[in-house]
């Protein structure tokens, strides 16, 4: 394998770098907040001073940071990617960020000989541990054979889907998709226990029919519960969804549900559960349904 930097080391990173030190990747990583690279180092990474450091002593460079702005800074900003990287490396920007954002983007890479691929994730934090990740991905067939390596440690499910900018497109396709899953078990989770059912058996119930979904699998227990863990955080899905909408503006295309879902995370953000799991949808569900009234006793 050649040699990798790994840009970010957040929830979603940490394990994806860590997976490609256990392949045997040589590895270089670098992280805005100190402190992250500790686990990497008992593996055999090598922490970079900058972005730039890391460019220069690696072929691929992966990047996975939170938004258009955050993929600006480390690629060109002070002691940037492109300040380091070599004619005819490789940019793997597995963040989020908008389809336009990443073709401009690998346009000024291109002037500088360094190709670019757009691979963003979806899985949450269980899928970049056990690298099962659905990868969306963008390039030409050349940038994406040679990132394929990298891709197939870190996920199970990789797609081409055409030129730059097409992985980024795909990924706001599934955030809006996920939107309803989880808006749609919410919902009728908080239903069900306001309705007097037992909520674990509820769960086995659906499981077996058509409502079986990954977030029934893996999220109706937090919800059931109304305690929202980290898996993928709450303020990173209403940053997802702001560039689905947009995307929707821009294609003339109506989402109701991303609408209604975007507004509920708004109200979520407000009361400042923006680091809790998506899943903490179910709270805004339960705090709009009305009390339900006691039964009134009856008269001797």
């Amino acid at each position: 394998m050649e040699r990798i930097g790994f840009v970010g080391l957040g929830t979603m990173g940490a394990s994806m770098a860590a997976n490609l030190a256990r392949a045997g990747a040589p590895l270089t990583v670098w992280n805005r907040t100190p402190g992250r690279a500790a686990a990497l180092l008992e593996l055999g990474a090598r922490e970079a001073a900058s972005p730039a450091e890391l460019a220069a002593g690696s072929d691929v460079i992966v990047v996975c940071v939170s938004d258009s702005p955050d993929v600006a800074s480390v690629l060109f900003g002070p002691a940037g990617v492109a300040e380091g990287a070599a004619a005819g490396s490789l940019v793997l920007d597995c963040s989020t960020i908008s389809a336009g954002a990443t073709r401009q983007f690998g346009r000024r890479l291109a002037e500088r000989g360094v190709g670019m691929v757009d691979a963003p994730v979806s899985g949450g934090s269980e899928g970049a541990r056990l690298g099962t990740l659905t990868i969306f991905v963008g390039g030409s067939d050349s940038d994406v054979a040679r990132a394929r390596p990298v891709l197939e440690v870190i996920g199970r499910t990789i797609t081409h889907l055409g030129p730059l900018g097409n992985g980024q497109a795909a990924k706001a396709v599934n955030q809006v998709i996920i939107c309803g899953a989880y808006l749609g078990v919410a919902e009728g989770i908080v239903l069900g226990i306001r309705a007097g059912l037992e909520a674990g058996r509820l769960v086995e119930a659906l499981s077996g029919g058509a409502a079986q979904s990954w977030v029934l699998a893996n999220r109706s227990g937090r919800m059931i519960d109304d305690e929202y863990p980290l898996g993928f955080r709450l303020a990173l899905h209403r940053k997802d969804l702001g560039i689905a909408l947009e995307m929707a503006s821009e294609t003339g295309v109506m989402l109701p549900t991303a609408m209604l879902a975007a507004a509920l995370e708004d109200r979520l953000l407000d009361g400042g559960h923006g680091d809790e799991d998506m899943s903490v949808l179910a709270r805004a569900i339960r705090e709009l349904s009305e009390p339900v009234a006691p039964p009134e006793s009856g008269r001797d």
